[in-house]
């Protein structure tokens, strides 16, 4: 594997071969575009003589297209390395544009264009309707079919950190025919992956190679007020139950930094139609972590998605709905076969009736004011190393009056 002469890039989970990109700022100065290399972030507008860069956003960027998006990493990948033959003169150049992370402020890396969010584990919507049409076949017909999803709200979409107030709505009537409204009471989690698009479509074309249009991932938060959602979602689907908040990190992770975690993707029966099929290996070998106020509640695995995304942009796009530079999509909760892999609580405490157990003796069934939640995820990299996607976090705050 590559070294890096920055200090300490080489035992962390940031090497040269994940260089993740952000935006900081520093105290006084404008948001500019970074990539993170150990516990600093680079500059890249002055390291690399890019105005592009220089901008509160990676959408500029991202527009070049995946040549550009490869030539550049290389660049940034030859800059940080200690094996180049030119290494110690790139560290002179390049030295004085690093920054200690704890030194800067991270804000949203991309402004959204569209959001979607899909549904694309077998478990997650297999749980969710067992516990909701029990006795029924708890998958709709049309599910192995295509992967369902159902569009968000791009202007809720926000940077990890951002505390989350507890949203008000309307919830199944308690008694007699009047619904509640009021604060949600079944707060939950989404633990997921984001896809971010950099090239975009024509309107009225379906879009071509995976990798020439998405740059990367981006951990994922959407979180759900079940009770909301629960009587909305009929017969339109998700809405005020999904639509207030959905967090992600701070960095993007290039498609290039996951190539070692690259797997073929769950076996589909039956096979999905033509424009479905899969081409390439999509599938992605990460472990997302879930903490609910510092303590472990789940490890969901991303190789068992039943859609790779691959297939979610193949069906987005197929109708001629064009994409464009910044637009997000979701995979939808991931959730595994074991009881520790779900990736929501309401598959960990199965609808409020097992709740989770804290080691202050404190119990959950779904989010109260004042939890904390933070998602990670980790995927294998070049010669038995591991790459870090970064980190989602929100903490939950009181309903507003």
């Amino acid at each position: 594997m590559t070294t890096s002469w920055v200090p300490g890039a080489d035992a962390s989970a940031y090497t040269v071969a994940n260089l993740p990109y952000g935006v900081f700022s520093r105290p006084g100065h404008a948001p500019r575009a970074c990539a993170r290399i150990g516990d600093h972030v680079l500059d890249l507008a002055p390291a690399l003589h890019d105005e592009v860069f220089a901008t509160g956003s990676l959408n500029g960027f991202l527009a070049r297209g995946r040549r550009a998006w490869r030539d550049t990493r290389r660049r940034i990948q030859r800059l940080l390395s200690a094996e180049a033959g030119e290494a110690s003169a790139n560290r002179a150049a390049t030295e004085p544009h690093l920054i200690p992370l704890h030194q800067v402020r991270l804000h949203m890396p991309i402004e959204v264009g569209d959001y979607v969010d899909f549904y694309c584990s077998l478990e997650h919507a297999t749980n969710l309707g067992r516990m909701f049409r029990p006795g029924e076949n708890p998958l709709k017909p049309n599910w192995r079919h295509l992967p369902v999803g159902y569009h968000g709200r791009s202007g809720t979409v926000v940077v990890s950190g951002t505390p989350i107030t507890r949203p008000r709505g309307q919830r199944a009537p308690a008694h007699g025919d009047v619904p509640v409204f009021g604060p949600s009471v079944k707060l939950d989690i989404e633990a997921e992956l984001g896809f971010v698009v950099g090239a975009p479509t024509r309107f009225g074309e379906s879009a071509g190679d995976f990798a020439d249009h998405v740059f990367g991932v981006t951990l994922v938060n959407d979180w759900s007020a079940r009770d909301i959602q629960a009587w909305e979602y009929v017969p339109l689907g998700p809405f005020l139950g999904k639509s207030f908040a959905t967090s992600i990190s701070a960095w993007i992770t290039p498609l290039e930094a996951l190539e070692h975690a690259r797997v073929p993707g769950r076996a589909q029966d039956p096979e999905p139609l033509g424009y479905l099929a899969r081409r390439e290996p999509w599938g992605l070998d990460l472990t997302l972590g879930v903490e609910l106020n510092g303590e472990p509640i789940s490890s969901p695995p991303y190789r068992e998605m039943y859609w790779t995304p691959d297939q979610m942009l193949a069906h987005m796009s197929v109708n001629g709905a064009s994409l464009r530079t910044g637009d997000l999509f979701a995979s939808g909760t991931v959730s595994g076969p074991e009881q520790g892999q779900r990736g929501s609580l309401i598959e960990i405490t199965w609808n409020g009736t097992e709740s989770v157990k804290l080691s202050d003796g404190q119990t959950r069934a779904f989010l109260e004011d004042g939890d904390t939640v933070r998602i990670t995820a980790t995927a294998p990299g070049p010669d038995g190393t591991e790459i870090a996607l970064g980190e989602v976090t929100g903490t939950i705050l009181p309903s507003r009056n």
